[in-house]
């Protein structure tokens, strides 16, 4: 199937680099993440409401979806057992049994028609973004698309975007919007972080208090006083919310039409005082516990009793129903080891499970739950702490501590997603704040810029062949201690998330920086056209002002 992967690609690549260019690859294609393969052509295709579109059965909600795009123009979609293949003036939305890739497509736009072929309805649907990114921002009653042939094959399979919504919440409207952002940008893993300290946001019916109780917060930090050695201060007002499980349901398959895999994230054995507050029957001590109101690592962790076990299976046996998945996203990261330290039942369960330490109950906790995972078909993501004490056998582990952990898990033979903050963290300052004070307040000084995430490479140049092979792809983290608004969300995700884009999907060879930066004024109009908001300021920074050391 490799094979078969890089030959489709390869021929793409020839057919691209044997034709004379006819157009501006930069203002007439400004395609991102960009195509692996495009031959320019002369010409263009006229769509008009005299156009149709024709599907092939197993096509219908992906016609549907581009329809819809077409706000300025009514047409009219048929199923090809219904309809005879009009010789002009139509977009066919065709499977083509022979790619052997389940993302692979080719786009195909002549003077008297679109075509879009795919294997699956996957790779069809990202046909359809290239194909929605050469049309005008504006629909009118006719529009012009520039001829061209695309053959184009993502180069990872993860490509992920992570959003936490534990520390400020966010309307299941904002979270559809935001499955629509990473639709635009071909990105396929929304990363749902639903639990921590600072909040419980989805509803488990055998424990309501988890919502109820560990919902809300009776008030939150202001400002960053606590990260400079100054005491906190708080608001007074009780803050929080919640997912319910219709919700929840509606969201999942709102990104399952958009071809997008929805990772639910419930945090463990750290991270866990929300719960605790809800639940203190199963912590090390007798609490009392209550919703974290300040940001940052915290003592309290579960228990590693049997009555704990018991609880987050019945937990996780309502996740997975809500989330069909593969992945469960379990956490493991920042947990203190204090109150294990302290327990004499984690200290007795060290001794009986013949345990090195407490980084080894950290390893069994893991284990057990990953365990319980697998006998019901699932998977689970840990954060690279999840290494500490002994990785569980079928882990996949998210690096964000740079890419050691990641490094290392691909070496023991482990899936490996990187996330390192120096890249792939989008709630960093997006430009030196020494030299743009416009940028709002943030947790730390540290700066990711657009240019630094364009320039990452996901696979470690340290690797070797078969090891790379365990590099999934890459995903970027936002976490929103100091994003209480859906504004301020975007702001920080966009443009940078269209950078992202392109590490992911973009064969290497292919990239380059100042064609991106062209292409990306037209998707800039296209977010303006969609109502999104985004950093619009360092859309045209100087490279001094991007980046230090891209």
């Amino acid at each position: 199937m490799k094979c078969i992967y890089w030959l489709f690609l390869g021929v793409g690549l020839a057919a691209c680099n044997s034709v004379t260019t006819k157009k501006n690859i930069k203002n007439d294609y400004p395609i991102i993440p960009q195509p692996n393969a495009l031959t320019i052509t002369d010409g263009a295709f006229i769509l008009s409401d005299k156009s149709t579109i024709l599907y092939h059965p197993r096509l219908e909600s992906e016609a549907n979806y581009l329809s819809d795009l077409l706000t300025g123009i009514h047409i009219d979609t048929y199923p090809a057992t219904k309809q005879g293949e009009p010789s002009v003036n139509t977009i066919q939305l065709s499977i083509d049994e022979a790619v052997e890739h389940k993302e692979a497509y080719s786009l195909s736009i002549t003077e008297e028609r679109i075509m879009i072929k795919a294997a699956t309805p996957t790779g069809i649907f990202y046909g359809i973004q290239s194909l929605r990114q050469l049309l005008p921002e504006t629909n009118t009653k006719k529009l012009s698309i520039p001829t061209c042939r695309i053959s184009d094959i993502p180069r990872y399979p993860y490509r992920g975007m992570h959003l936490d919504v534990s520390r400020h919440f966010f309307p299941i409207d904002s979270i559809k919007e935001y499955i629509d952002m990473l639709a635009l940008h071909k990105l396929n893993k929304f990363h749902w972080h639903l639990t921590d300290d600072q909040g419980w946001r989805i509803e488990i019916k055998k424990y309501p208090r988890l919502t109820e109780v560990g919902g809300y917060r009776a008030g939150t930090a202001i400002g960053r006083a606590g990260s400079r050695n100054a005491p906190y201060t708080y608001d007074s007002v009780r803050y929080g919310g919640y997912y319910t499980q219709q919700e929840i349901r509606e969201l999942v398959d709102y990104a399952k039409k958009r071809h997008i895999t929805v990772i639910p994230e419930i945090e463990l054995p750290g991270h866990s005082r929300a719960a605790l507050a809800a639940y203190p029957e199963y912590g090390n001590t007798s609490g009392p516990f209550s919703v974290a109101r300040r940001w940052g690592i915290f003592e309290q962790v579960y228990a590693p009793t049997e009555e704990t076990f018991s609880f987050l299976e019945d937990i996780l046996v309502e996740v997975m129903d809500l989330f069909p998945g593969k992945y469960i996203h379990i956490g493991g990261d920042e947990v203190l080891k204090k109150e294990w330290e302290e327990s004499s039942y984690a200290q007795q369960l060290i001794k009986d499970q013949h345990l090195q330490d407490e980084e080894g109950l950290q390893s069994y906790f893991i284990q057990r739950i990953e365990k319980f995972l697998n006998e019901h078909g699932r998977s689970i993501i840990g954060w690279d702490e999840i290494l500490e004490g002994g990785l569980a056998p079928n882990a996949t582990v998210m690096s964000w501590r740079g890419e050691a952990g990641g490094i290392a898990a691909a070496r023991q033979g482990h899936p490996v997603i990187m996330t390192p903050g120096a890249y792939c963290y989008f709630d960093y300052y997006q430009v030196d704040p020494t030299l743009h004070p416009a940028e709002p307040v943030n947790g730390s000084d540290r700066f990711t810029s657009i240019e630094k995430v364009y320039y990452y490479n996901p696979t470690p140049d340290t690797l070797n062949t078969q090891e790379a092979n365990y590099i999934l792809g890459a995903q970027a983290n936002v976490w929103t201690e100091y994003m209480p608004t859906w504004k301020r969300v975007q702001f920080q995700v966009l443009p940078r998330m269209a950078a992202l884009a392109e590490v992911v999907w973009t064969q290497p060879a292919k990239k380059d920086w100042s064609d991106f930066h062209s292409r990306l004024q037209a998707l800039i109009a296209r977010y303006d056209q969609l109502g999104y908001h985004y950093a619009d300021y360092i859309v045209n920074q100087t490279d001094s002002l991007a980046v230090k050391n891209p």
